[in-house]
């Protein structure tokens, strides 16, 4: 393995990062379990960061895919009829509430969000974005620069005008303790001096994470976005949600994230366990502003017959087996394990999450500051005990756990088991320096 590191940092650029002291190499996979090159196995609540949505060798996926093979036919383009991209577009139409909803197929959230980004641009020919204070988007030009979180930004620089909303940041001095009607009025009452005061009059669009990936899992209150759309209405600016790691049915209370507002969007995008682990994204939009766009445009690779071919099996599955009713399920089961750490052990700020989507900040047992080596000595922790977790936050500093849908209650409760003893070591080694 360490053959393996160091002819990934002779190649591969220094930011790319890796986890562990010791990074593994994950060699196969069955259910919700990988194996890496040295023979571990772990229960993965990570899924390769919110993608393996049904877990691994999933029988109805792999036979899709090679079916597909079978045919001679791994890509043609969108200058021809793709049966499975219009198959797939149908469903994910049906299922978005949106309507008249067409959807454009890409292969990642970044690309989703960048297309996102040119319909609602377009639409109202303007530069001007709204996005959230904490958010991440993806690592392209575009996409960073609407990207609220000084971790991930590597330029100044910006093709767009944005201006940044809160939504997420309920622990700052001016707005802890407040209820959640209270902290709604806060954040509708700053959006409408943001457009009084720092935008000119055609803002083009509002894009936001129901739930914050990269961000920790941190969310807003439920009915903020309908509270901020009540206001974008009002100077028809587009509202564009942002579902690469909250769609089908993962926080278990809706089958899209932002369902829980009570708001359909103009555009939501989507990626990340659409595929299972094949590289699929896109966009839903409403059909006008969808068809906007008056130059030419394909996907070489977008709505590809092999993705396409995993992301309908892959839905498919996602629908018969009723998975979000099991992320509704265990997510509480899960929540209830760690909540109780907050009060008890010093080094944890806060327990959060929706289904199967949670998180457990990560503090300083004496000063309650974000604490990312003790994030990252948790991460290590449950590795040795067999478990793969995930972090993130603005400062690194929370772990966040997405397992597969597909996940069982005996697993939950294994990895609970798991989280809360590596938790607990960490914070006694945190208390005695």
């Amino acid at each position: 393995m360490s053959d393996l590191l160091a002819r990934h940092r002779a190649v591969m650029p220094s930011w790319l990062a890796l986890y562990y002291d010791a990074p593994i190499e994950i060699v196969s996979g069955k259910g919700n379990r990988v194996t890496d090159a040295e023979g571990r196995t772990y229960l993965d609540f990570f899924a390769g960061i919110v993608t393996n949505m049904l877990g691994y060798d999933v029988a109805e996926v792999r036979e899709a895919v090679e079916r597909q093979i079978a045919r001679g036919v791994v890509h043609t383009s969108t200058l021809y009829l793709l049966r499975g991209q219009v198959e797939l577009a149908e469903k994910i139409a049906r299922l978005s509430g949106i309507p008249d909803a067409k959807v454009f197929f890409t292969n990642s959230g970044t690309e989703a969000n960048e297309t996102a980004l040119l319909l609602a641009t377009c639409a109202r020919g303007s530069d001007q974005v709204l996005a959230m204070r904490n958010s991440y988007h993806g690592r392209s030009y575009g996409t960073i620069a609407i990207t609220g979180n000084k971790g991930w930004k590597n330029s100044a620089l910006s093709p767009l005008n944005v201006h940044y909303l809160h939504g997420t940041d309920r622990d700052r001095p001016a707005f802890r303790g407040m209820s959640d009607t209270a902290y709604i009025e806060a954040c509708v009452a700053d959006l409408r001096d943001v457009l009084a005061t720092a935008t000119a009059p055609d803002v083009a669009c509002l894009i936001a994470e129901p739930v914050q990936g990269v961000g920790g899992f941190a969310m807003a209150p439920d009915g903020l976005f309908a509270a901020y759309k009540e206001v974008l209405d009002e100077h028809g600016i587009l509202f564009v949600s942002d579902e690469v790691q909250t769609g089908w049915g993962r926080t278990g209370s809706s089958f899209w994230g932002i369902g829980d507002h009570g708001v359909t969007p103009d555009a939501m995008t989507f990626a990340k366990g659409l595929g299972n682990g094949f590289a699929i994204g896109g966009v839903v939009a409403r059909g006008d502003l969808m068809d906007g766009l008056t130059a030419n445009g394909v996907a070489t690779f977008g709505g590809n017959p092999v993705s396409t071919a995993a992301a309908n099996a892959t839905l498919d599955y996602v629908l018969d087996h009723d998975l979000q009713s099991n992320a509704a399920r265990l997510g509480p089961i899960l929540l209830e394990g760690l909540r109780p750490l907050a009060d008890s052990l010093p080094a944890v700020g806060a327990v959060r999450g929706k289904g199967l989507m949670f998180a457990v900040d990560m503090v300083d047992p004496g000063t309650g500051a974000p604490a990312p080596a003790l994030a990252a000595a948790v991460l290590e922790g449950t590795r040795r005990r067999g478990l793969l977790v995930g972090k993130g936050g603005l400062h690194g500093s929370v772990l966040r756990m997405a397992p597969p849908l597909t996940l069982g209650e005996e697993e939950a409760r294994e990895g609970l088991a798991i989280l809360v003893e590596a938790i607990t070591e960490v914070n006694a080694a945190a208390e005695q320096h």
